[in-house]
């Protein structure tokens, strides 16, 4: 940010406030990544902002309006945020074109455009109708969307083509944070693995693996039952979409090396609204909760020994207190762990402020997806729209 003059600058702000939300009420469950993205919208107080922003993925029950979002965002500024029902229609091109310099607007889900939700090539996203329009009524672009970082989206890379584009605040602290601990980093490599992201961590297995950074992979959450199923210590349906896919590719994964993977010995399930421990062979189709004490017991020594610890997702409904040990067990461990330690993801990021654990932990990112690609060595398409901007619009 500092390598261009934004000053009375209308700035179009790429952060990533896509949000746990409750699916009843709709009210936002967390704010992490709400007060991240204030971090560098505070630095633009001489500037007209336009933050973009996803939310949830269309057909989802997260699926939703900023509207809420902007609220958020206003009391962690202590400053309005307008917020317009609108991504690039004539109504917030009109509103983003009325913006005085210290003024913030929203633009609502950015998904809401078919663009924002396809993986495209740089000249493909500068030439959507979304970043042609919008890229006429701004001057500048600052990425600081590091969580969607691996996303090849329309937002994220698009812009960098069009308007001279540079890193926010939060970007840049994370990149420079993940370098210092690619230079301490050390095996054994343990990666800690839950939440409900299925897919998502069968990807990040691959990539880890890939690039020699998974001596160990402890499972628990939905990807753990996918894993029991698939080593036939699990029965039930998990009832997750393309659930037999998932068994067939984690029977591909532990055919290729058993030794690898650490799975639940016992997990806890809610019996009349209490906590109740089984082994998992006595698991029928009742709803898993969190891990056991066997199983906590057994992760915290492996995460104990280990000489980096990567931990996305959390092993249990932590949100509910008789089924948050898991969570809480699993972080302390690696709070007292002697090796370098990463935890990934709003989720667990909550986790640790609730705990008070925070400031224990190496490197702690509300990143998830885009954290890992970038462990496991690969290109991130936010990370070379920058690369590519620098090149365009950096200084000459």
């Amino acid at each position: 940010m500092d390598d261009i003059e934004l000053s009375n600058k209308r700035v179009f702000v790429r952060v990533d406030i896509n949000t746990p939300v409750h699916p009843e009420t709709g009210e936002l469950i967390e704010r992490t990544r709400i007060q991240e993205a204030a971090i560098t919208i505070s630095e633009l107080k001489e500037s007209k902002v336009v933050v973009g922003s996803h939310q949830g993925r269309v057909g989802r029950s997260d699926f939703v309006s900023l509207e809420k979002h902007a609220e958020a965002l206003s009391e962690a500024l202590g400053k309005k945020v307008d917020f317009i029902p609108d991504v690039f229609g004539p109504a917030a091109l009109d509103a983003i074109d009325r913006l005085r310099s210290g003024e913030v607007l929203l633009l609502d889900n950015l998904r809401l455009a078919s663009e924002e939700n396809q993986e495209l090539t740089f000249e493909q996203a500068s030439k959507t109708i979304m970043i042609q329009r919008l890229s006429k009524h701004i001057d500048a672009c600052v990425l600081d969307a590091f969580s969607t970082a691996h996303r090849a989206s329309a937002s994220i890379i698009g812009f960098a083509e069009v308007v001279p584009t540079c890193a926010g605040k939060v970007v840049a602290k994370e990149l420079r944070a993940l370098e210092k601990i690619f230079s301490i980093e050390k095996g054994p490599y343990v990666t800690v693995l839950g939440g409900a992201k299925v897919n998502d961590r069968l990807e990040a297995i691959d990539a880890l693996i890939a690039n020699k950074r998974a001596d160990k992979i402890l499972l628990s959450g939905l990807i753990g039952l996918v894993f029991l199923k698939a080593a036939g210590r699990y029965n039930g349906k998990i009832g997750i979409e393309n659930e037999e896919k998932y068994v067939l590719r984690a029977k591909q994964l532990m055919e290729e090396s058993r030794a690898r993977y650490e799975l639940p010995i016992d997990l806890a399930i809610s019996k009349n609204g209490s906590r109740k421990e089984v082994d998992v062979f006595s698991l029928n189709n009742e709803k898993v909760m969190d891990i056991g004490e066997k199983t906590i017991e057994r992760f915290s020594k492996l995460i104990k020994g280990a000489g980096t610890v990567f931990m996305s997702g959390p092993p249990g409904a932590f949100e509910y207190q008789e089924f948050s040990k898991g969570t809480e067990m699993l972080l302390k461990a690696m709070a007292s762990s002697f090796g370098t330690t990463i935890v990934s993801g709003g989720h667990l990021s909550t986790a640790l402020q609730r705990y008070g654990i925070s400031n224990q932990i190496d490197h702690v990112s509300t990143a998830g997806g885009a954290l890992v690609q970038y462990l496991a060595g690969k290109k991130l398409p936010l990370v070379e729209a920058l690369e590519r901007a620098a090149q365009k619009w950096g200084k000459k």
